[in-house]
């Protein structure tokens, strides 16, 4: 099953890698909070992916019923979203020091890692783009009873890999950070996110009201 396995990690990072919401949240979180918060953000996005893998690659009815919730999930989405960026952006008047050594508190990384899982869950767009890659890439490739488990494997794995790349690489330049390129980060991917999360919730109101 190693091809089936190698797709799977294909369809992770393709889906992972376009930086969205997600990937500002990670970024973020990386350089105001620590290496593990950054962690704990991507690997909810990653858990989110491979559950989506899962109802894509075993064609459950369940997948469709969220297409078709969409919308709901989509307004859902939005709201937290634009929570997230209204509070990341207050946060660059507050000017607070920027201290790598400081410790996120004990449950900061699971609050973090919610939050992101709930968030790649609210866009349903992902399963039908998990859905056209798995028919696509699964041709010609030997399938047997685990095939799909190994096809869901990889797309956790690919997609947790985009994630820890990125949290590394963001990482590495954390120390380096003054904290006035800090609020200027806090400002632009709060900015960003109240501007993604308003789009998103207009987008679901033209059709739901």
């Amino acid at each position: 099953m190693s091809s089936v396995y190698l797709q799977g990690i294909v369809i992770g990072l393709a889906i992972a890698a376009p930086v969205g919401p997600i990937g500002l949240l990670c970024i973020r979180r990386t350089l105001r909070e620590g290496r593990l918060m950054g962690l704990a953000t991507g690997m909810g996005a990653a858990t989110a992916d491979g559950l989506y893998g899962i109802l894509a690659a075993t064609g459950l009815a369940v997948s469709g019923l969220l297409v078709s919730h969409g919308d709901w999930m989509r307004l859902a989405g939005g709201l937290l979203i634009l929570y997230l960026g209204v509070t990341t952006f207050r946060r660059g008047f507050e000017a607070q020091p920027h201290d790598p050594a400081a410790a996120p508190s004990v449950h900061a990384p699971l609050k973090a890692y919610a939050t992101t899982f709930l968030l790649t869950l609210s866009n349903p767009a992902t399963i039908i783009a998990f859905i056209g890659m798995i028919s696509g890439l699964s041709k010609g490739v030997e399938n047997g009873p685990d095939a799909a488990f190994w096809l869901v494997f990889g797309v956790f794995c690919g997609s947790a890999l985009w994630w820890c790349i990125l949290v590394g690489l963001t990482a590495l330049v954390r120390e380096r950070v003054p904290d006035r390129f800090m609020q200027a980060v806090d400002f632009i991917s709060g900015g960003i996110l109240s501007l993604w999360g308003m789009h998103l919730i207009w987008q679901a109101a033209q059709i739901l009201f």
